[in-house]
């Protein structure tokens, strides 16, 4: 098929993507706005969100100016790496931007169509989630297309691609942690206190720390998030084309996976702009009745998902069919890319099982609050742990499948398989903010009991989408940030003038650098876990206190007679989440190029390996400890063992605390972590060409 032609498809499929985007934007901001009071606590969580972002933004800024810079200086690289590297900060920044600007615009109009029925408060929070959605894929694969129209005749074309997804990594990893820090501090103080100490509602207008927990969802659970998925979606398409074009020169690879560059560009982007089209037809599908149940809600949810795999499959054989044709590997390349898109759907249902309350793990667990918080805290992260099994195996099978019909070639675009669907996970992932944000405006509005019920239905789901879309990511980042070290490995064989063979002999046990490398990079997710977790604990004291101080000092503000100073825990919340995200962020950028120069370029092979082993295992963890224990708060909530207000509850609340900063900070920056490092080693590969390391 004509370069040209396929192109045109792709950014057809781009353009439909952001075009539809545009549409459900416009669907949302066209409904009614509220009441004033809605629209008052909708501008103080707009202004907040706006605040944090600015400035996380500009410190961002001058990141990505001085790595440019050093990136255009660096032997071997040069300035059009660098321009490639600010584009994809550019663009990755700009879809969390788009996401939230919508989300902030969403959570009172959510509120005021939930007064009018259950379908309507989802509609609306679902499409402005899928506005986030279809940007990230939309601004993905776009980028990737001018990406390609302005360097595929440059003859370092291969360098300059890594850089792309190094700008969208390093952008997620800030976003992703400083908004994490952001969010749970603030939660996890309005919890303590408002909850467990006062014994008054959630979201209620006398904690000084609701605002400020509005706005954390805001910045970290939609701005950072699209950040991460972004990245996600990006490196996924650039491991491919590079162990693709990089396969068509090496004599270690049948050169059938592959026959021309252009193949080797162009497949994965056509299965990603197949899972396009699939995710908008995916999103058009999904609707409710009006019991506010979750076996309804979920399916309501999985009709769209499920449909948009399906369709996903459909056209990524056509994909495979039209660019190598059916016949010796052409099929066996489909293979590939069905094992990960079959791995991603599966991996999304495990995790609902261990997360979502309609399944035991997680009614155990609201069960173990009855003898207070040790024990709801014990099951709930033997749960995490346990929930590891399904998605190591997902992935292990998926690597086995993949790698026997098409080499580590199938194993890189089983990664673009699995993360094919991203416009419709994304967008179910999007929405629970949203929801979530929408059941704060009607408490804190006083609207009636049953339109906090429609709300907390939203927002029950939305915790355990989040939670799929978090094992989602989770497993898509394992696969990619593998694909990411083979591209290493090709990339750097290449520019030393070795062979793959040779390479990976070098990447023994027997060589005490390459032993070190592991146990380094085994070690580097459980430090990153510790330095977010303390971030988000140092800040949660100062939000509490600050909590504490407004109650004691303000006369009348536990009888509702007086305002809070809502201004000050968010200031407290900002300043903290940007000071606290630049140790865990440097660390991870930093780490990769110590060990690549100092132990060399074999040394970092370990050290990748080490690093993608214990990450997943830690994410996933940590994801769905957490989601257990809010679920369980959740279900507690619906009137179980005593419902809201009895010591189970305040028991399920310690839990959910503890779970907060493991699933929406610590949890979900791994990915980014492990998949930052892997595409710095990528972008390095031709400086370490030749460089033994200094010890």
């Amino acid at each position: 098929m004509n370069p040209i032609v396929i192109i045109v498809i792709a950014v057809i499929a781009s353009i439909l993507g952001l075009g539809v985007a545009g549409f459900m934007a416009s669907y949302v901001l066209r409904q009614e706005q509220g009441s004033g009071r809605i629209r008052e606590i909708s501008a103080a969580i707009k202004e907040g969100a706006l605040a944090f972002l600015g400035r996380e933004y500009r410190i961002l800024a001058i990141f990505v100016v001085v790595v440019g810079i050093i990136l255009g200086v660096v032997p071997n690289l040069g300035w059009w790496v660098a321009l490639s590297f600010v584009f994809g900060a550019i663009c990755s920044g700009l879809a969390g931007y788009i996401g939230m600007n919508m989300a902030i615009r969403a959570n009172g109009r959510t509120a005021a169509a939930a007064q009018k029925s259950l379908n309507q408060g989802l509609r609306v929070s679902f499409r402005s989630g899928a506005v986030m959605g279809m940007c990230v894929v939309g601004i993905g694969i776009l980028g990737l297309s001018i990406l390609y129209l302005a360097f595929h005749n440059n003859p370092d074309f291969l360098k300059i691609i890594p850089g792309f997804g190094f700008g969208a990594s390093l952008v997620a990893i800030f976003a992703r942690v400083g908004g994490g820090i952001y969010t749970k501090a603030a939660d996890t103080g309005a919890d303590i206190v408002g909850k467990v100490e006062k014994g008054i509602p959630e979201d209620d207008p006398r904690n000084a720390a609701v605002i400020a927990d509005f706005v954390g969802d805001n910045v970290g659970d939609v701005a950072g998030m699209g950040a991460d998925l972004f990245e996600s979606y990006v490196d996924s398409i650039i491991a491919t084309m590079t162990l693709g074009m990089i396969a068509t020169f090496s004599i270690t690879l049948d050169k059938s996976l592959v026959p021309d560059m252009a193949t080797a560009w162009f497949l994965p982007m056509m299965v990603a702009a197949g899972g396009i089209v699939a995710s908008l037809i995916g999103i058009f599908l999904v609707r409710v009745g009006e019991k506010p149940q979750m076996g309804a809600l979920l399916n309501a949810l999985r009709r769209g998902t499920f449909s948009a795999s399906i369709l996903t499959a459909i056209f990524s054989f056509l994909a495979v069919y039209f660019l190598c044709g059916i016949q010796g590997y052409g099929i066996n390349i489909f293979w590939a890319i069905l094992a990960g898109l079959i791995a991603g759907v599966l991996i999304g249902e495990s995790t609902n099982y261990f997360t979502s309350y309609v399944y035991k793990p997680t009614l155990n667990i609201s069960e173990a609050s009855q003898t207070g918080a040790g024990t709801i805290i014990t099951r709930g992260f033997a749960n995490g742990l346990m929930s590891t099994l399904p998605p190591v195996i997902l992935v292990a099978i998926a690597i086995l499948v993949a790698h026997h019909f098409a080499d580590i070639y199938g194993i890189a675009i089983a990664g673009v398989g699995m993360l094919s669907t991203l416009g419709i996970q994304d967008a179910t992932d999007a929405y629970g903010p949203v929801a979530d944000n929408a059941g704060g405006i009607v408490e804190m509005s006083g609207l009636p009991p049953q339109i906090r019920q429609r709300t907390d239905a939203l927002d029950s789901l939305g915790n355990t989408t989040a939670a799929t879309g978090k094992g989602f990511a989770i497993g898509s980042a394992a696969l990619t940030a593998l694909a990411l070290m083979l591209a290493y490995a090709l990339a750097y064989t290449q520019a030393a003038g070795m062979e793959m063979t040779d390479f990976f002999a070098h990447i023994s046990l027997l060589d005490a650098h390459v032993v070190v490398g592991l146990f380094l990079g085994a070690m580097l997710p459980a430090i990153f876990c510790a330095m977010t977790l303390n971030a988000v604990g140092k800040t949660s004291f100062s939000i509490i206190n600050e909590v504490r101080r407004q109650f004691r000092e303000i006369k009348g503000l536990i009888d509702g007679e007086a305002r809070p100073e809502y201004g000050k825990c968010v200031d407290i919340c900002t300043k903290a989440a940007l000071k606290e995200m630049l140790a865990p962020g440097l660390m991870t950028v930093a780490t990769p190029i110590l060990i690549g120069f100092i132990l060399g370029p074999f040394a970092l092979g370990g050290f990748l390996l080490g690093a993608i082993a214990t990450g997943f295992i830690l994410a996933i963890t940590f994801a769905n400890a957490g989601g257990s224990w809010d679920n369980a708060k959740k279900w507690i909530e619906t009137g179980a063992f005593g419902g809201k207000g009895s010591d189970a509850h305040k028991a399920t609340v310690i839990g959910d605390t503890v779970g907060d900063p493991m699933k929406d900070t610590s949890g979900p920056s791994l990915n980014i972590m492990i998949k930052l490092m892997s595409i710095i080693s990528l972008v390095l590969a031709p400086v370490l060409a030749g460089f033994p390391g200094l010890i």
